[in-house]
């Protein structure tokens, strides 16, 4: 499919057409990047996607221990003031 590049304000636009919209399944935000004079439209993968099967694996591999429990566990850890 041919589209033709538009002018749109300062910038430059492509009208992407509904059918090619409804086949790609991509609505709202999306990501844009240039790969080997190719623009790569993709939707935005949600903050923290994955994480909670990577939770799940680390659990079942025994990989999910606290690095330093001595610390974390402390009192002083939990009532010192913490500047940030």
């Amino acid at each position: 499919m041919k589209a033709r590049i538009v002018r749109i304000g300062n910038s430059h636009g492509i009208r992407i057409p509904k059918p090619l919209l409804e086949k790609s399944g991509l609505r709202g935000k999306v990501e844009m990047e240039v790969r080997s004079h190719q623009i790569i439209i993709q939707a935005v993968k949600p903050s923290r996607a994955g994480w909670d099967a990577a939770f799940q694996g680390m659990a079942e591999e025994g990989d999910d221990a606290l690095l330093d429990p001595e610390i974390v566990g402390s009192p002083e850890w939990d009532g010192e003031e913490w500047e940030w």
